[in-house]
């Protein structure tokens, strides 16, 4: 029986080739049109026109992105892509009043009709007592912006790019005879750089780049009914001298979708539910999504006045780390230009703190903790785990139960918690994989379920900004057949 093993896993997001250099924005290899230099001249214009036009305060961002789409499909070229974007946003206060305005035209006729557009905006907008600029003393000193070693362009070709590729769908075909077709393999060079500041004295700005590359192989049976089945894989990563090789990720998609042939349904039962370490990041991000400011203050969320107060079991722990070198979530200040911390979010299971920017903590009474555009590295962990608790341990503990590695739908209640989502995986019996399941259904409320982790595995792994084991839940109703 083919099953997706964490060694293999880490080999797929580990194994590497050197493919890469740093540069500035400033330097034209960097693929930039536009220079910092010349973002801070456009930001300073547009905050000089809004005062002049008799703004209380007034902040803006300009912006560039550019990059490379290579997609291939069973040893053909399908599609190249370039993208290339720009923009200028302007938000303007009148008191209380907010107004915001954005254009990509940087002519300084177009920068002023901008300001002038969210000054109108703001005149006639109602008054919100809550709205405004950070405080001055939550402002990222100007000697407190890190280098976190976020840029890292690629200047890859297309050429290059459908290379890489095809190598990657080719070693998923080369793995076993059944992998008989293909959603196909991309591969994405991305890089951006801004530039922002506002009247309450924040100005910086940097550079950050995220390349990956892909596959989608498919996996046949024919003599079930010409059963078919398909799994993906992906690397994902700032520098692509840390991506997994294409040969890495072709294999190990590979492996997932044959490992997922001769499924079937299984009973409706209650039992054990293991996440595979990257769903159990989805879970930290619905948690997240609970405990963020938006949610607590229209009450929306099943986490309303949870500070201090048990939610997860008492052997988790969550830490927020902004400062992680390439990291995913790093970042030297948040999206308004306030200071970011370490931090710990949960110790012992207990909610410590919030994600708030500094509109949804005054709305709360509070203050900003520096997420205004989200949380950042966030690592979430067990006091009970083991070094020795990787995926095949984990099966061991779960003991008879269900191991899921794909989920489907989007069946989750933030008002009340209410989990429920259709699921794939693995019928597990005493410690080891009977066979693969699909087309059911999984339930529970997410209070029940972050109270219910029993363990969590050794196996770690870095989902987007997310760092988390494989995550085993106690109990779970599943509805099948």
């Amino acid at each position: 029986m083919n099953k997706p093993s964490s060694r293999a896993l880490r080999s797929a997001s580990a194994q590497t080739s050197s493919r890469t250099s740093s540069q500035s924005p400033s330097q034209p290899d960097s693929g930039f049109s536009y220079t910092r230099e010349f973002f801070e001249g456009l930001v300073d214009h547009a905050l000089a026109h809004a005062k002049k036009l008799g703004a209380s305060d007034a902040g803006a961002d300009a912006s560039e992105g550019c990059g490379l789409s290579v997609n291939v499909r069973k040893g053909e070229l399908e599609t190249v892509e370039r993208n290339r974007d720009k923009s200028l946003g302007v938000t303007v206060y009148l008191g209380h009043r907010r107004g915001n305005a954005s254009t990509s035209d940087f002519s300084a006729a177009a920068v002023e009709r901008t300001v002038q557009a969210a000054f109108d905006i703001a005149r006639f907008t109602a008054e919100d007592p809550v709205a405004g600029l950070p405080d001055e003393a939550d402002i990222a000193p100007a000697d407190s912006h890190r280098d976190l070693q976020l840029f890292h362009p690629w200047s890859v070709t297309s050429e290059e790019a459908a290379r890489l590729a095809l190598a990657c769908e080719s070693a998923a075909f080369k793995t076993h005879r059944r992998i008989t077709n293909s959603e196909g393999a991309g591969v994405s060079a991305q890089q951006s750089h801004f530039f922002s500041a506002h009247t309450r004295g924040f100005r910086g700005g940097y550079a950050s780049s995220r390349h990956s590359i892909s596959v989608a192989p498919i996996a046949s049976l024919p003599g079930r009914n010409g059963e078919m089945q398909r799994d993906a894989w992906y690397s994902s990563m700032r520098s692509a001298q840390d991506l997994a090789t294409p040969e890495a990720v072709g294999r190990y998609a590979a492996q997932r979708a044959l490992s997922r042939l001769g499924a079937r349904k299984i009973p409706t039962t209650q039992c054990p539910v293991l996440f595979e370490s990257p769903l159990a990041a989805g879970l930290l991000g619905g948690f997240v999504q609970a405990i963020s400011g938006g949610a607590l203050y229209r009450k929306s969320s099943y986490l309303v006045d949870s500070l201090g107060k048990q939610v997860f079991a008492d052997h988790i722990d969550l830490i927020e780390d902004p400062f992680i070198l390439g990291g995913k979530g790093s970042a030297p200040y948040d999206d308004e230009g306030v200071r970011v911390a370490r931090r710990q979010v949960v110790e012992a299971g207990r909610v410590q703190g919030y994600f708030l920017s500094s509109y949804s903590a005054r709305k709360l009474g509070m203050k900003t903790t520096g997420n205004a555009g989200g949380s950042h590295n966030l690592v979430l962990s067990s006091r009970l785990t083991q070094p020795g608790d990787d995926l095949d341990a984990m099966l061991k503990k779960l003991g008879t139960g269900l191991f899921v590695i794909e989920l489907m739908g989007q069946g989750v209640n933030y008002v009340t918690g209410d989990y429920s989502r259709g699921a794939s995986g693995f019928w597990v019996e005493n410690g080891q994989i009977a066979h693969p399941v699909h087309e059911i259904t999984i339930a529970g409320n997410l209070r029940d379920m972050l109270r219910g982790i029993v363990a969590m595995g050794a196996d770690a792994y870095t989902h987007g900004a997310k760092t988390v084991g494989s995550i085993l839940v106690e109990r779970m109703k599943v509805a099948g057949s």
